[in-house]
């Protein structure tokens, strides 16, 4: 293990150190920060958890809530850090704004700018989390009839947007569970009309579906026990066995249920009453004690007086629905009433919900008081009778993710397996080949364009340094998925360490690496003359991109801010990610490189490329030397080291694997009967007098 590698993984352990002793969350919004980013004309209520306020009306009624994401979903951005989101939503979900607080993704901290970024949350004022928002645009064919929302991500920052939806989402389904009893996706339901089940009215008291509640008149005296209105029934008084109330509640709106219950010709007036309001759940109450179920001052088709309803925590409006009433003769009871409520507002008939009869006692003759309890029945009907309208469900956000790239993986994973194919199979073949410089050149100039430009696989120090941060902080490594273009070419690039270390992505897949070979060639064409760095100051400078590697690694744990600025040293985002298309500081820095390249062989990739440093530091896991070589290699022909153009050649003729790019070169002299000068004494009958032969040999 060299030098600069020790110090690097030295440092790396330093910076661990370092972060557990100063490493700290961003700080929540003060009242007075958090007051200007309310949406007028809400204001500012009372704080509940950490960093979520409740909204309030010009006239102190509680109107929403407003929140910082990060406390409630701290999805791990591309820097390791979550993006901070600041959300205001009302108390029927309805998103009122959202803004971004602070995020560290590199792609809009010095590259897309933050514009777009924040133009793409925008998006979510108005819609609301019992929307199905999805990121992106419909896969396969779009159906007008499909109630999924689309929002319109950010060309070349998909990761970052899909982890920002995913916050948003996460944090304000967070309240909603906490603050909002009901909000959230509804599903809608409608009754089985195709259901002919035959049912009598003993099957649905045995199945639960008549469900019964009976209050004896002991019973309603022991609620009032102790009360001003304990003395103010006589009846109760004189017969405590009596019954006061044998409430019986049945849903009826399933026609196989109503049929079990209902005369034909009240089963008719049901039908033509579901044919206007056909979103109407009809639930059918019958009384066979003295309490009734209204009060004599009850006006048909209002809401009942002295019934009342609740689902989830949240009131059932339920309203008389002015039908006569003729029940079956096995059905017992005389007074029935079926009143309603509208499923569109959340009322699920399978999910459990409770009817509440009220009991009422006056004290006095003269403005009395009034004294009242509450009798409850619990009810729901089986899944069997109804239908539930599920809604298209989204993907998962990594599944869409790879929906949305599927044809370009397809391509990048066609092209990781011929290339690797050829160089682990046929690498000497392709090396002797006539025309090897130019298909070498013709595949990086599908790299550049189709993994770099198009694909936007340019591979970063960020996507390590996140990972560091994330397991350091014990966070989820999940927004990994949201690239899965890159996360594949990553996966190909660590296997393919076991087997060549750092070449197979050097030399063959980095799209900035293509371009400064193309600017080799340029220079070369052009006759610049190349400038031969000493094999001494060659060294250092080689250890230099570790140096590198190390001040990012320390400054991401301990200065993230910095750090963000920092990872510039990588020309990556400019060349790449952006076409060039930035500040004219960062296209310097870009083509100054490629410029450099004209004259020493990949200097960025040699001797600053922090990637690089760490693609030479998982070549540690090569298990092969894949490159052939001779005893007379080094000693005393150093044709090869000669002509390599990274000084990746040993002065002994071993190969640096560490600083090697794949270029083949020595490969074709090793083969060349023409150039390699062993191959070539050995032709004329001639041998080489080596001093260190033999003990090369052993």
């Amino acid at each position: 293990m060299g030098a600069g590698k020790i110090i690097t993984l030295w440092l790396v352990a330093l910076a661990c150190f370092l972060a557990n002793a100063t490493l700290t969350h961003a700080e929540m919004m003060d009242r007075e920060t958090a007051a200007q980013h309310v949406e007028p004309p809400y204001q500012l209520g009372e704080p509940f958890g950490d960093g979520a306020w409740e909204l309030m009306n010009l006239d102190g009624r509680l109107a929403g809530y407003a929140f910082e994401s990060v406390p409630l979903a701290p999805l791990p951005g591309f820097s390791g850090a979550p993006i901070n989101l600041f959300v205001q939503v009302t108390t029927e979900g309805k998103f009122i704004n959202v803004e971004i607080l602070e995020h560290n993704e590199p792609i809009f901290v010095s590259g897309l700018g933050n514009e777009k970024f924040h133009a793409f949350v925008r998006q979510y004022k108005g819609r609301s989390i019992n929307d199905t928002l999805v990121v992106g645009t419909p896969y396969g064919e779009k159906s007008s009839g499909s109630s999924l929302i689309y929002l319109e991500g950010v060309t070349k920052a998909t990761a970052s947007v899909r982890i920002a939806h995913e916050s948003i989402l996460g944090a304000a389904f967070a309240i909603a569970r906490e603050k909002m009893a009901g909000a959230g996706p509804r599903i809608p339901i409608r009754p089985n009309q195709e259901l002919d089940t035959a049912l009598a009215w003993s099957d649905l008291v045995e199945r639960g579906i008549a469900k019964r509640r009976l209050v004896t008149n002991g019973e309603l005296q022991a609620a009032f026990k102790d009360t001003l209105w304990e003395e103010d029934d006589p009846v109760a008084l004189d017969e405590p066995d009596g019954i006061f109330l044998d409430l019986w509640a049945v849903d009826v709106g399933a026609p196989a249920i109503a049929r079990a219950v209902l005369s034909d010709e009240s089963l008719a007036q049901l039908a033509e009453f579901l044919t206007i309001s056909p979103h109407a759940e009809p639930i059918l109450l019958i009384d066979a004690g003295r309490h009734g179920l209204v009060s004599p001052d009850f006006v048909r088709n209002t809401s009942p007086d002295w019934i009342s309803a609740q689902q989830g925590g949240l009131p059932v409006a339920l309203r008389d629905s002015d039908l006569d009433v003729e029940l079956r003769e096995e059905v017992p009871g005389s007074i029935a009433m079926i009143f309603r409520t509208d499923r569109r507002l959340g009322f699920d008939p399978t999910q459990q919900w409770t009817i509440s009869v009220r009991a009422v006692r006056e004290h006095g003759s003269f403005r009395p008081e009034i004294g009242s309890v509450d009798f409850s029945l619990s009810h729901k009907t089986p899944e069997e009778f109804y239908i539930k309208d599920l809604p298209p469900q989204p993907p998962a956000p990594w599944l869409a993710a790879i929906q949305q790239r599927q044809t370009d993986m397809i391509l990048l994973a066609i092209m990781l397996a011929v290339v690797a194919s050829v160089l682990l199979l046929r690498q000497s073949t392709l090396a002797a080949h006539r025309h090897y410089t130019s298909i070498r050149l013709v595949v990086l100039a599908v790299m550049t364009g189709f993994v770099g430009w198009w694909g936007q696989g340019q591979l970063s120090i960020v996507t390590p340094l996140g990972v560091m941060r994330g397991i350091w902080e014990g966070r989820s490594l999940a927004f990994l998925l949201y690239d899965p273009f890159s996360l594949l070419l990553w996966g190909a690039v660590i296997a393919s360490f076991l087997y060549w270390g750092r070449g197979f992505f050097c030399g063959w897949f980095c799209p900035f690496g293509a371009m400064q070979e193309f600017a080799h060639h340029i220079g070369k064409k052009l006759g610049i003359r190349q400038i031969e760095v000493p094999e001494r100051i060659d060294w250092w400078l080689s250890q230099a991109k570790y140096g590198v590697l190390a001040v990012l690694v320390v400054t991401a744990f301990t200065a993230p801010a910095l750090n963000d600025r920092l990872i510039e040293v990588e020309p990556f985002k400019t060349a790449v990610t952006t076409f060039f298309i930035r500040e004219w500081y960062y296209v310097a820095y870009a083509v100054g490189l490629l410029l450099l390249s004209m004259v020493i062989f990949k200097g960025f990739c040699r001797y600053v490329c922090p990637l690089g440093a760490v693609m030479a530091i998982g070549g540690l896991l090569r298990r092969k030397d894949w490159i052939e070589r001779r005893v007379e290699c080094g000693s005393p022909c150093q044709f090869c080291k000669v002509k390599c153009g990274y000084n990746a050649i040993k002065p002994s003729g071993q190969i640096n694997y560490s600083e090697c790019f794949q270029c083949l070169d020595c490969v074709t002299i090793h083969d060349d009967r023409t150039q390699c000068v062993p191959l070539i004494l050995a032709a004329k009958g001639k041998t080489l007098h080596v001093a260190k032969q033999k003990e090369l040999a052993a």
